[in-house]
């Protein structure tokens, strides 16, 4: 080390020891110098303490670990390694961070919460599947899957060595070890091995588990389960030995403790009927149950546990009457334990009452005889040499003789449970290899020790000392495998205490020595052990005690009480008693007792493990074994075992001793870590080079070191040397390996301190630069601040002179304008005195000429006036008259008028007419108001005007007056003036009596118009009221409809989701299937290959009857039986059986073939008949030909009538399976399905119905020719011209074909060139006898059909009895229901039923209307068809007739030519070239084959195939290609199975062909987008829906096995490339690593997994997307392969990141923000990010958030809450407890923290798991897309080699 480096200075902190918390942390306040005798030190609480230092009695303190390495995975990764560093870790681990798992080099350090913690659920087990020991958070799961790992890379056996106090939770550790391979190694068959395994567990600890004082569930005994395993790994069977059952518990118990669990449970379960004969009550009635004084158990009830012990029996194969046998042995023990037995008053012998009932009882259990036992338990039997005797037994010894014969009985009992679970988990192959459990006691001592704890402590021993070489050889085993130099480490060796136990002349040999002396005590035996072993260095006598001895342990000094030991050692019971119960009339109890005498040793023999070396034989030969000696053969045994494995190491600490959850006591912690070995791993690792870096993480770690021309060196190991030469002086200190470099204890701890004095002063130089930085900015901000100061002060300044200024100018202008203003006001004052005195006197003399002038005037106004009132009165008269001629004339006409309006007023109409014309009657008379309005001002207007026009006229005449006075002064002149001046007055004032009249007419019309408005306003008014009440109705209705809307909505939604989830069961009973169907394959092919049998083998009548693999209906040869065996079926299977019943439609579709088998037939015999026609057509032939013409046509037209009635038949039928499908999809109710199947049975017996009349007519026509040609035979052999013409006119109606058949049959049964109606006597007889057969037939039919009528008519009263009866109790129900509830309940209730009921009969009907159109189609469809027929047979027959006229010689028919037709888009293909044709296209062909092509290729010329089969109605060559085109996908998706390329494209063709389907079938929902080409295209004969449903099966399969495929390839790059890759280089900091990253289960010396980024990730996905888009694969399903990727990364990478500490870090959320932001950018830049798979990433996100995020106050609490909404409050704890700094800068998020969170988040409903299922998967939708591509212009390359299709 450096010269400048000491570790004791200033600011170092050390531990010094503490009595209450064994270890307490303090801090150096000065620095210490060597030699010093104190140290001065500062506790946490700042309490200043000088510590004294002495090299030999109190040497210098622990040195603490930088705070960086606390809370670390692996205790190894401490940089000081010593006993208060591990407690510390492991006390900050499982408090703060609660985390009860710690590794320790090879040992996991489990340590008992006291509390079910959701960390062993499945997702856990998946995740830790898989993966290093050293990558994930220490737990059991990485124990077991590394030791199988292991087991499956080094072919070598496995142990895991569970261990620990009572109560620490080894049993619940090795269970779960158990159940990781259970699930893990799974059984490959049907056998559920891995099931018996874990089932042993309640039976083991009913039987073998008690409560003690520190444990609940303490397991009272040791055991080894070694799991085997087949060649492939997985489980086939177990083998269980147990150690030392710790029998004494049977018959004693401490205060608070109980007995084994088995007993409170049959006594909580006595009241069961079965256990009546057992006689048990309560266990406070029984001695043995209530010693402890505590029966019960907190939160366990023993009647459910025995209910669970029942199961695991019965599931491990114990019968039923065994299990009875095994509960009464355990209550007879119980009736033992009460059995009073009574001293005498010599108090030498003692007897037992015979009415005693527990003996009773328990004699009866065992069926012993009551007197012998009675007898024998008082007394014993000596024998001596020379002869036998009995002898009495004190009280004492009696009730010792009792307690050990219920102590053997129930070992005995105990080892035969064993033994039969060995049995029923043994297995008949071949073991491989197997991995063994361990469950066995730790170190213990307490007040008294006795026997058994001595026999557990040297078991611990001898597993101490097995565990110290094994660590040893490991530590040596890395020094070599480095190739460094290493010394011999000095670790403890306990061999001297193992060897005063077990060697000659030893403890055990002393005891079993003193056994044999007949008189031995254990006061003698003590008294040896002294003399014996006195001079041990691990052997002492106590100073007061004579009967006990001390024994100097590995983990503690231990004081043995002598007493008992003998005793124990012995278990002695009586061979008397032992006799009587191998004589029991039970067999189990005498097979007890017979088995162990008569083989000892078959326990041991079972081991497979050879023994390296003899074991010790013991020194006597009696035949009789003492308990210490058994113990020590299985010790040894076990300990070959564990030598011949290899050994993984679980040690469990129990925290405190009241079962405290989350409670931690330090000095309990560290007397177990003591105890168990880890503080001794810590001590042998520190001796030695305990730190250890590989070069590339040292370099990483510690580069901030280096130089800059360091940097640029390439070797980085070169640099690594050069870097710690430079830095550490010593060279002892360091070593270099091949891969790592070795460091002695601290050394890592003073590189840290380097490290971080070089972080320290980068960030005094950062913040150096920082604050002068900051402190230029501020005076260049206070600079600034000062000059706009300044600036604005002298703007103010100026500002304010400037306005003084302005002021002063503006009082000099107000002065000089007021002097202005006053000089100007006397100046006018003058001027206007002036200017008045002018006015008066100019006017004065102006008035005296105008009133001349006024004078003159007036007199003229005068005269106009006088003449203008004679010419008005005169006019006035003459109007008058005419105005009343008018108003006589108008009265008359307006009293007509009202009298029709008074009329029209009465109707309804008028009324509707006047509102209606309210509003513009009140605009008119609004605006008539106005015309008024502007009348009377304008006639106002006139009248002043007129008024001025008189005054001036009167001023003139005035005037004129005063001049005629002037010249002629006449009087009369004057007085003829004043007349008319009088009556121009006179008129003036009627004028004005008009004017006023006027106006209040005016007046009152325009009142009676306000009036009038006014009324018209309110009733507006009321208008509008009305109006808004009906708009607010509307309102209301609206408001109420769209609630209605919302809650529609809000069903849909639901609707939805409940959709998705069956869509999802759906589709996961789809991949069970197919995996069952897989499964079912692979043992089909392991059947042939182990037994192969040449020849034709039959399928099992079990197995579906198709005869290909695919899973569908079809149609197989071997079906049988007809259609009324197929309703019977129906009715005898039930009706919701028959609706899952494939068979029925193959039946059903057996009918529809012998009706198109039968039409076949018809066929040839009327092409037979044509041959016939035409060939007699060539010899000569009378003018009958063309009425042969005619019958030849009626025959073609009978024959396409049977055609078109066999297509109709067919066509019901597959409406009827299709109708029967659609309801078995459904969650229909009965009735419906009962409904659906009588439709189904009554259309059934219609066709049948049918079938026989047709089968009738043909017989009853065959009769009819057989008659006939008889009759003709008798009339003298008539000619076939005369015989003709008969038939044709013959009365009763004989069909042509018919006839033309049966004249056939009397062909072929005659010699082929006979004459048909030449017949002779036999042919007579012959034919006849045919028609009386036929005829008998027909009637035995007619009697069969009636009969089977009869019956079925009577069971479908039946069954609609028994569905009235249900309707009537369902009724009743209601009825009840309805009764007991209110009337408004009531009301309510009967509504929502009336509306169920309603909604029902409305789905129904529209069901009714749908079905109604789509038969209406159909019928429209085949009428079109019969159109064209007829259409063409008439064109057919015109020709043949104009043919026959224009050329009458020729008697053949002339056959038309037709044109050429066009490509229509169909490929033909023969019946013999299918095969190749599957081979080509689907078997052999590749992707790259047709990648220049048209994307789904195959599935185009597979339809197109599929369209001519149809065309020519060929429904077996459908099927067949059909079949055939489903089972050669399926092999070749299983040829291909982990080809992501391959299953692409078949996915993509089974898509589009399942696309075809629908977009070719004639439905409309299918053909909304079609062209009218493609319209035409459709299919026309054949409705392939089951078909459509299997395509659509079977793409949701290869969906699947997509999924999978894509996740195999990208699963382990996830984890590498989105956690441990640096996508943001120089981000990521390294720790220190511990053991278990430097020595996992992978080859460090070998290239090992490539380590995979972010780009060979978003390269990969994008290469599927890529594969996907270019195999013509639907967007919507490339979207959801991409969201089920994506949700496998995220779940992955979230798993890992909450059950890895290393990774939770801010530059692990930085990096890990960066990179999904990267996939997101990826979905962008591909138009995917609108398809859910962003909202996959959201948890990760919020994860990486977290990580970033401030969190320390409780404003960052309440943010956190608010972010993290995708994450569960159990993963947002498990991040915050992970979380760890990467420096000494960052802080650690604190416990008052995370409570916050806790209580912040405590009201969320998430789920209990803490990992998210990476094996779920999104229910797959292939929504409808059809093709624009048109058939007719799709090419075919040559590549492809199909020269055998043909266009059509």
């Amino acid at each position: 080390m450096t010269s400048n480096y000491y570790p004791y200075s200033k600011f170092t902190r050390v531990w010094i020891p503490d009595p209450d918390e064994v270890w307490k942390a303090a801090e150096i306040t000065k620095d210490y110098k060597e030699g010093d005798p104190i140290l001065h030190l500062k506790l946490e609480d700042e309490t200043p303490l000088e510590y004294p230092i002495s090299p030999k009695n109190n040497p210098l303190p622990f040195l603490r670990n930088p705070d960086i390495l606390v809370g670390e995975n692996d205790l190894t990764a401490l940089s000081y390694l010593h006993e208060p560093a591990v407690l510390h870790n492991l006390k900050v681990r499982f408090l703060e961070s609660n985390h009860i798992y710690t590794y320790c080099g090879i040992v996991l350090v489990a340590i008992n919460p006291y509390e079910q913690l959701q960390i062993y659920g499945e997702e856990v087990i998946n995740a830790y599947t898989g993966q290093n020991m050293g990558d994930m958070d220490p737990h059991i799961f990485a124990v077991a899957e590394e030791a199988y790992k292991q087991m499956a890379r080094d072919e070598r056996n496995q142990s895991i060595i569970v261990s620990g106090e009572s109560g620490a939770g080894k049993t619940v550790s090795a269970k779960y070890a158990m159940r990781f391979f259970a699930t893990v190694g799974g059984s490959a068959n049907d056998t559920n091995v891995e099931e018996k395994v874990l089932a042993s567990s309640p039976i083991m600890e009913a039987i073998g588990n008690a409560k003690t004082t520190r444990n609940d569930n303490s397991s009272r005994f040791g055991k080894y389960i070694q799991i085997c395993f087949s060649r492939h790994y997985h489980i086939i069977g177990a083998n269980m030995r147990t150690y030392l059952l710790e029998k004494s518990r049977v018959v004693f118990q401490a205060e608070d403790e109980r007995n084994y669990h088995i007993f409170y449970q049959l006594c909580a379960s006595s009241s069961l009927p079965e256990f009546k004969d057992l006689g048990l009550t309560s266990a406070e009635d029984f001695t043995y149950t209530s010693l402890g004084e505590n029966i019960f158990i907190e939160g366990v009830n023993d009647a459910e546990d025995l209910i669970k012990t029942r199961e695991a029996f019965t599931l491990l194969g114990i019968k039923d009457n065994n299990q009875s046998s095994i509960f009464k042995i355990i209550a007879s023990i119980l009736h033992l334990g009460n059995v009073e037995i009574c001293s005498e008053r010599d108090g030498e012998s003692c007897h037992i009452s015979g009415n005693d009932p527990h003996l009773k009882h328990f004699c009866r259990l065992l069926g012993v005889e009551l007197q012998q036992m009675e007898h024998w338990l008082c007394h014993r039997k000596l024998v001596t040499a020379s002869e036998t005797y009995v002898k009495n037994m004190s009280c004492k010894q009696a009730a010792n003789a009792r307690d050990a014969l219920a102590k053997h009985i129930y070992a005995r009992m105990f080892d035969w449970i064993v033994e039969h679970i060995n049995v029923a988990l043994h297995t008949s192959s071949k073991q491989h290899s197997f991995i063994g459990v361990l469950d066995i006691y730790g170190f213990e001592t307490f007040e008294v020790n006795s026997f058994e704890q001595f026999c557990i402590n040297y078991a611990n021993e001898k597993l101490q000392q097995q565990f110290n070489s094994h660590v040893f050889k490991l530590e040596q085993e890395e020094y070599m495998k480095e190739q460094i130099p290493w010394t011999l480490i000095d670790f403890y060796d306990n061999q001297p205490c193992i060897d005063l136990i077990e060697a000659k002349l030893g403890i055990l040999d002393l005891l079993d020595e003193e056994c044999k002396v007949p008189k031995g005590t254990d006061q003698n035996w003590a008294q040896k052990l002294y003399k014996q072993h006195s001079s041990s260095a691990h052997f002492q006598k106590p100073r007061m005690s004579n009967t006990s001895f001390i024994i100097i342990h590995f983990a503690d000094k231990v004081e043995y009480q002598c007493e008992g030991f003998l005793e124990k050692n012995r278990d002695t019971v009586y061979e008397e008693q032992i006799n009587i119960l191998k004589a029991s009339q039970f067999q189990l109890v005498a097979d007890l007792f017979h088995e162990k005498e008569d083989g000892p040793a078959q326990k041991s023999s079972r081991v497979n493990v050879r023994s390296a070396k003899s074991v010790p034989k013991a020194p006597n030969k009696e035949h009789r074994k003492t308990v210490g000696h058994q113990f020590r053969n299985s010790l040894h045994l076990l300990m070959e075992t564990l030598n011949a494995t290899t050994p993984h190491y679980v040690r469990c600490i129990k925290p405190n001793d009241y079962k405290e959850a989350f409670s931690f006591d330090s000095r309990r912690a560290v007397q177990q870590l003591r105890a168990c070995g880890v503080l001794e791993t810590i001590r042998i690792s520190a001796a030695g080079y305990p730190s250890r870096w590989t070069y590339p993480d040292f370099f990483n770690r510690y580069r901030v070191l280096m130089k800059k021309s360091d940097m640029t060196v390439a070797d980085k190991k070169l640099v690594c040397k050069n870097l710690l030469e430079t830095l550490i002086k010593e060279p002892d200190m360091f070593q270099f390996g091949k891969t790592k470099i070795f460091f002695r204890a601290g050394q890592v701890a003073y590189l840290e301190k380097l490290r971080a004095d070089k972080f320290r002063a980068a960030c005094i130089k950062i913040q150096k630069t920082v604050r002068g930085w900051l402190q230029r900015v501020r005076y260049r901000k206070i600079r600034k601040s000062a000059i706009t100061i300044q600036r604005y002060g002298r703007g103010y300044l100026a500002r304010r002179y400037a306005e003084y200024l302005r002021l002063t100018r503006a009082a000099i202008i107000c002065q000089k304008q007021y002097r202005m203003v006053r000089d100007r006001r006397a100046y006018l004052r003058v001027r206007q005195a002036v200017i008045t005195i002018q006015a008066y006197t100019r006017g004065m003399y102006t008035r005296r000429i105008y009133w001349e002038f006024l004078l003159h005037h007036k007199a003229m106004i005068i005269q106009k006036t006088v003449r203008g009132w004679l010419q008005r009165k005169k006019f006035r008269r003459a109007r008058d008259a005419a105005i009343i001629i008018q108003c006589a004339f108008r009265r008359m006409r307006a009293k007509r008028q009202l009298k029709q309006l008074k009329i029209e007023a009465r109707s309804a109409e008028h009324l509707k007419k006047l509102n209606t014309g309210m509003e513009n009657k009140i605009v008119q008379l609004q605006r008539k108001m106005d015309e008024q309005t502007k009348e009377y001002k304008s006639q106002t207007e006139q009248l002043l005007l007129a008024n001025t026009t008189l005054g001036t006229e009167v001023n003139k005449l005035q005037k004129e007056l005063e001049h005629v006075r002037s010249q002629q002064g006449d009087g009369n002149q004057i007085t003829s003036l004043q007349d008319e001046l009088e009556r121009l007055r006179a008129e003036l004032r009627e004028a004005y009596a008009q004017r006023k009249r006027l106006e209040e007419e005016h007046n009152s019309e325009k009142l009676g118009l306000t009036q009038r408005v006014e009324e018209l306003e309110r009733e507006n008014s009321l208008l509008k009221s009305e109006k808004e009440e009906m708009n607010q109705r509307i309102l209301q209705h609206s408001k109420s409809t769209e609630d209605e809307e919302s809650s529609v909505s809000q069903k849909e939604a639901s609707l939805q989701s409940e959709l998705d989830d069956e869509r999802q069961r759906y589709q996961n009973l789809l991949k069970e299937f197919s995996r069952l169907e897989q499964r079912y394959e692979n043992l089909k092919e392991e059947v042939s290959l182990t037994k192969f049998h040449p020849g034709h083998r039959r399928n099992p009548s079990n197995q579906s009857s198709l005869e290909s693999d695919s899973n569908y209906p079809s149609v197989s040869t071997s079906e049988v039986g007809d259609t009324e065996d197929s309703i019977q079926l129906v009715e005898e299977m039930g009706v919701e059986k028959a609706a899952m019943d494939i068979s029925l439609f193959m039946k059903l579709q057996k009918r529809v073939r012998e009706l198109e088998q039968e039409r076949k037939r018809l066929q040839m015999n009327v092409d037979k008949m044509e041959e016939l026609v035409k060939h007699k057509s060539t010899e000569p032939r009378s003018p009958t030909s063309e009425q042969e013409t005619a019958d030849l046509t009626y025959n073609n037209l009978k024959r396409q009538e049977l055609e078109t009635e066999n297509k109709k038949l067919k066509n019901d039928l597959n409406e009827l399976r299709k109708t029967i499908a659609e309801r078995a999809s459904q969650n229909s109710s009965s009735n419906e399905l009962q409904d659906s199947y009588n439709l189904l049975l009554s259309q059934l017996k219609s066709a049948n119905e049918e079938l026989d009349a047709r089968k009738e007519e043909v017989l009853i026509l065959r009769t009819q020719i057989v008659s006939t040609a008889q009759q003709q035979e008798k009339n003298g052999h008539i000619q076939e011209s005369n015989n003709m013409p008969e038939l044709n006119n013959s009365k009763e109606p004989i069909d042509k074909e018919e006839a033309v058949k049966a004249y056939h049959g009397l062909c072929e049964s005659k010699n082929k060139t006979q004459d048909w109606g030449y017949l002779n006597e036999d042919g007579e007889l012959g034919l006849a006898y045919q028609g009386l057969k036929q005829v008998a037939r027909l009637l035995e039919a007619q009697l069969q059909s009636q009969s089977r009528q009869h019956k079925d008519e009577l069971e479908a009263l039946h069954t609609q009895i028994e569905l009235l009866k249900g309707d009537i109790e369902k009724k009743q129900e209601i009825l009840n229901y309805t009764m007991s509830l209110s009337p408004e309940a009531q009301v309510e209730y009967s509504i929502q039923q009336e509306i169920t009921r309603l909604t029902n009969d409305n789905l129904d009907l529209k069901e009714l209307v749908e079905k109604l159109e789509k038969n209406e189609r159909k019928l429209k469809k085949q009428l079109r068809i019969y159109m064209k027929k007829v259409q063409e047979l008439e064109a057919l027959q015109a020709t043949t007739a104009q043919v026959s006229k224009a050329k009458p010689e020729l008697s053949r028919q002339v056959t038309v030519q037709r044109k050429e037709k066009e490509f229509e888009g169909m490929l033909e293909y023969c019946k013999e070239d299918e095969a190749l044709l599957v081979k080509t296209l689907i078997t052999d062909i590749r992707p790259s084959t047709v990648s220049a092509t048209v994307p789904c290729l195959p599935a185009y010329i597979l339809f197109m195939c599929i369209r001519h089969a149809d065309y020519i109605n060929d429904d077996q060559k459908v099927e067949a290609l059909l079949t055939s085109t489903i089972n050669a996908i399926k092999k070749v998706l299983k040829k291909n199975n982990d080809d992501f390329e391959m299953t692409s494209f078949w996915l993509a063709n089974t898509s589009r062909l399942l696309h075809c389907l629908k977009q070719y079938s004639g439905d409309e929902v299918f053909m909304t987008q079609n062209t009218p080409k493609q319209n035409e295209h459709c299919l026309k004969n054949f409705d392939l829906a089951e078909y459509r449903q299997v395509l659509s099966d079977l793409s949701i399969q290869i969906y699947q096995q997509l999924i999978k495929v894509a996740e195999g390839i990208i699963q382990p790059m996830i984890v590498s490339a989105m956690l441990e890759s640096e996508s943001i280089p120089s981000l990521a900091g390294v720790k220190p690593m511990g053991y278990r990253n430097r020595s996992s289960s992978m080859d460090n010396d070998g290239s090992g997994p490539s380590s995979y980024t972010l780009q060979a990730l978003i390269r990969q996905v994008g290469q599927f997307h890529g594969i996907m888009c270019d195999h013509g694969l639907d967007p919507e399903i490339i979207g959801q392969v991409v969201r089920q990727l994506f949700h496998c990364i995220n779940a992955i990478t979230l798993n890992n990141l909450l059950l890895r500490k290393d990774v939770c870090s801010w530059s692990t959320g930085m990096q890990l923000r960066y990179n999904t932001s990267q996939m997101e950018e990826w979905l962008r830049g591909n138009n995917l990010y609108h398809s859910k798979a962003a909202a996959t990433l959201e948890p990760i996100i919020q994860a990486a958030q977290l990580l970033q995020v401030k969190k320390k106050t409780s404003q960052d609490a309440e943010a956190i809450c608010s972010l993290c909404t995708a994450l569960t409050t159990q993963q947002i704890v498990k991040i915050l407890n992970l979380y760890t700094p990467l420096n000494e800068f960052e802080e650690r998020v604190t416990v008052s923290f995370i409570r916050n969170i806790q209580n912040r988040l405590q009201d969320r409903n998430d789920p209990p798991q803490l990992l998210v299922d990476t094996k779920q998967t999104f229910p797959v939708l292939f929504p409808y897309t059809p093709s624009a591509l048109s058939l007719e212009t799709l090419h075919i390359p040559a590549s492809l080699s199909l020269d055998f299709l043909s266009r059509v």
